[in-house]
């Protein structure tokens, strides 16, 4: 499981991250998404720690915290929406239907 990290500073780094959850317990990963336009931290993360206790713990702690000038939210992730494959903007119509409608 992973813990969803939100209202970060945008300042956060992922050394930062790995340092005030490693107080609660060993961090496996840290995933600091970045804009894709400016390379600018998106403003959440997503901390993996190797327990489930140690995960709770850190929640339980950091939720609601001030940390970096910011409150924290923090909760376990929710598991990534299937967003299907529509396949584009045309609301799955088919060429025929377009050239009718134009």
């Amino acid at each position: 499981m992973s813990i969803y990290v939100g209202n970060l500073s945008y300042q956060v780094a992922e050394d930062d991250l790995k340092q005030a959850f490693g107080e609660y317990g060993t961090v496996k990963r840290v995933q600091l998404p970045t804009d894709r336009e400016t390379g600018r931290v998106r403003g959440f993360a997503f901390v993996e720690m190797q327990t489930e206790a140690e995960e709770t713990t850190a929640i339980e702690a950091l939720d609601g915290a001030e940390w970096m000038g910011r409150d924290l939210k923090v909760n376990k992730a929710k598991p990534k929406e299937d967003r299907g494959s529509s396949g584009g903007g045309w609301g799955g119509s088919n060429n025929r239907d377009r050239e009718r409608r134009f």
